[in-house]
């Protein structure tokens, strides 16, 4: 078994099946030696959107349900590095995160909600996960979601 996923295994995740693509894109590209992982949202381990991790935050959504739902995604985000890469242990570097919160005009604390994914990248991979990232408020995520998360890592 991996480093990785035997670290996954250590925090009670078991990654899920890769979710296919629902619009015109693909859910990760290589070039070189990194991997861009499309948007991944908050979709638990049964591939559904549970209904705390719908709508926005700073409204029906809670600070700590909205950090859940950024952990689900950077899940996700494992998930397609899996198929991509075969391997886990092949990452050296996420090197940035990028993450698109649901969010009412006046809710703030866009970088606390985007902790949930951030954090996760840090448990999982160590040092190797410490990333750039960007977190913006948009008025609205496919489904109705509260989180979407996308990365991109260096891998040898």
């Amino acid at each position: 078994m991996s480093v990785v996923e035997s670290k996954l295994r250590q925090l009670g995740i078991t990654l899920p099946d890769q979710v296919p693509p629902v619009a015109n894109y693909v859910p990760f590209v290589i070039t070189g030696n990194l991997l861009v992982i499309s948007g991944q949202v908050c979709f638990g381990p049964n591939r559904q959107l549970a209904d705390a991790h719908k709508g926005k935050l700073g409204g029906e959504v809670d600070m700590a349900a909205g950090q859940a739902a950024a952990r689900l995604c950077a899940i996700n985000v494992l998930v397609q590095a899996k198929a991509a890469l075969g391997d886990l242990d092949r990452i050296v570097r996420c090197v940035r995160l990028g993450g698109f919160i649901n969010s009412r005009p006046d809710f703030a604390p866009l970088p606390m909600v985007m902790n949930g994914a951030s954090d996760l990248m840090v448990e999982v991979l160590g040092d190797k996960g410490r990333h750039a990232r960007t977190t913006v408020g948009v008025a609205e995520l496919p489904q109705d979601c509260a989180v979407e998360v996308e990365a991109m890592f260096e891998f040898a």
